[in-house]
């Protein structure tokens, strides 16, 4: 009992057993198709940022000229302070001194449920304004004490990231830095519950 297949050799084709099925040949249709359109949805893209929201939020325009289309874009991996939250207008001034009117390099993995495209922005270091895209905006507002490292999250970023954010935000209590000043800031979750 096998499949069957035409195996050629110099020209000339025999069958031999191993034919794949017809519900095999779907399901690796299917397969091929999903993977190409995940590819498609996730792959980088190159917007420029032409608005910040507040201390995680921003809008970049994405395409050629003519064909724009603007995106929401939450930033993966952090919270920052709301807009009317203690540290949120510098948490929202952080952002936009890292990332307004560049060119951003958006990895995206998902949209959450207030349609805004979840992502990892990466912008070129002031040094190189021009360079790669490396530096990671995110990773950048929890090391400046302007975020927080989104822990109920941390699941979909990848090992090495959480370590980075985890690391960058100790470094960043430590020194004090940004809301960090404060004895006990306040982290957004909270302060959005105390607020529905």
């Amino acid at each position: 009992m096998g499949f069957h297949h035409k195996v050629e050799f110099g020209g000339s084709a025999s069958t031999s057993a191993a034919s794949p099925t017809k519900a095999c040949q779907r399901f690796l249709a299917i397969a091929v198709l999903a993977c190409a359109a995940l590819q498609a949805w996730a792959q980088d893209r190159v917007c420029l940022v032409v608005g910040v929201s507040d201390g995680d939020t921003l809008t970049a325009r994405c395409g050629e000229p003519g064909n724009y289309q603007q995106v929401k874009v939450r930033l993966s991996g952090i919270d920052a302070p709301e807009k009317r939250q203690a540290h949120g207008e510098r948490a929202r001034q952080a952002l936009a001194t890292l990332t307004f009117q560049r060119w951003a390099r958006l990895d995206c993995q998902k949209t959450d449920r207030y349609s805004r495209s979840v992502c990892n922005v990466w912008v070129a270091p002031d040094a190189a304004t021009n360079g790669p895209k490396t530096l990671d905006a995110g990773l950048a507002m929890i090391t400046q004490g302007m975020a927080w490292w989104y822990r109920a999250y941390a699941r979909e970023q990848a090992p090495e990231a959480r370590g980075q954010y985890e690391f960058a935000e100790q470094e960043a209590r430590a020194r004090r830095a940004g809301l960090w000043r404060d004895a006990d800031p306040t982290p957004p979750w909270d302060w959005r519950r105390a607020r529905p």
